[in-house]
């Protein structure tokens, strides 16, 4: 069933900016001094509206910094009165959400080990009821948009309706150059499931090393994400949290600079042709539908004359084969080889399924 969340533009919450648009701070508020520090430094930034900083760390090993905790809560406001910037903290439980609003937090923030579990979720919600503040929702730390999809509706029954997604990545066990792998296709799916959600990408988490941040900043301004969201630190060398994916505000200023802003033209002339081109794909898509289709005709035929002949299902050999002959054939093509192996990979496991129903279906029952 398709999601129904209502959504409030995001220029009812958060003021219009440079772009892109962004929110920035420390991992943790560690201290007075250091949260006045950087807050100032990014108050000279014009893409910088809004400090962020965690004051309750959910951390994996108890031994961890877990935050500087209320305490921190009068530093952030006294940054807001020094600099004028907003202000976004992460809440886990109820309790930071009431001493939260009564320090007048600006926005507040589910994070990714909140919204992997659904009754957390649910009493977060149900202690906003009544109250009108935006809420950002980070990607539950496992690829399940449904997850994802599911804060967002339990907020919007609660009455929130200032809501933005926050794509931080997700852990895999696969190795790889980022901390949590960034799953581009996720967060386009949120974008259609829930239109007009702002989505905000959060670079340090994706990566987990200052060195990346760039790149993938870029990549969300590319697909058209609403702004970012990159930790800074006056000193990320000394950082207690995450200093390795940390940026100085300095730091942050200059690649900022070199980020490209891609903005959407309703000129006449770039929408024409824009139109002509999406026709040609939609043509395209039908007619390989139609293919698709026929090939799993093809394979219907297949799995009943195996049924017939009692032949197993899976031919390792010919599957091999296949492999090898489409992999030679895209050499001519010059398709991404990942991308066509995935895809073959699918229409294979399709083809599979269908063979194993047919034998399912044709099994004699057991008195």
């Amino acid at each position: 069933m398709a999601p129904s969340v209502y959504i409030a533009p995001l220029s009812s919450w958060l003021p219009a900016t440079a772009q892109p648009c962004v929110i920035s701070g420390p991992c943790s508020a560690e201290s007075r001094e250091q949260v006045l520090e950087t807050s100032q430094a990014l108050a000279g930034i014009p893409q910088v509206k809004v400090l962020r900083a965690g004051v309750w760390k959910p951390r994996t090993r108890p031994s961890a910094f877990e935050g500087a905790g209320e305490k921190a809560l009068p530093w952030l406001v006294e940054a807001r009165q020094q600099t004028g910037l907003q202000l976004a903290v992460e809440v886990a439980k109820p309790e930071h959400i009431e001493l939260c609003l009564k320090q007048g937090i600006d926005i507040l923030w589910f994070g990714a080990r909140t919204v992997v579990n659904p009754f957390i979720v649910q009493e977060l919600s149900e202690a906003l009821k009544g109250v009108d503040i935006p809420v950002m929702v980070k990607n539950p730390l496992n690829p399940d948009i449904n997850l994802w999809v599911g804060a967002f509706e339990r907020l919007n029954q609660s009455g929130i309706t200032k809501l933005a997604a926050v794509h931080r990545g997700f852990s895999d066990y696969k190795k790889s150059i980022y901390r949590n792998a960034p799953l581009w296709q996720i967060p386009i799916e949120l974008q259609r499931l829930i239109p007009n959600l702002p989505v905000f990408c959060d670079p340090s988490h994706i990566s987990g090393n200052r060195n990346l941040i760039f790149e993938i900043s870029q990549k969300a301004l590319d697909l058209g994400f609403s702004g970012l969201m990159i930790e800074t630190h006056c000193h990320p060398q000394k950082a207690l949290t995450d200093a390795k994916q940390q940026i100085t505000p300095e730091a942050l200023e200059q690649l900022l600079a070199r980020l490209v802003v891609r903005t959407s033209s309703s000129v006449p002339e770039f929408e024409n042709y824009l139109e002509h081109l999406r026709f040609e794909i939609d043509h395209l898509d039908l007619e390989l539908l139609h293919l698709l289709a026929q090939r799993m005709q093809v394979v219907e035929k297949i799995g009943h004359y195996k049924r017939d002949h009692n032949i197993a299902v899976l031919q390792i050999n010919r599957w091999r084969e296949m492999i090898s002959a489409r992999m030679t054939e895209n050499q001519h093509l010059e398709m991404d080889k990942s991308f066509l192996l995935n895809l073959l990979q699918l229409i294979h496991n399709e083809s599979i399924r269908i063979q194993r129903e047919i034998l399912r279906d044709s099994a004699p029952e057991k008195e």
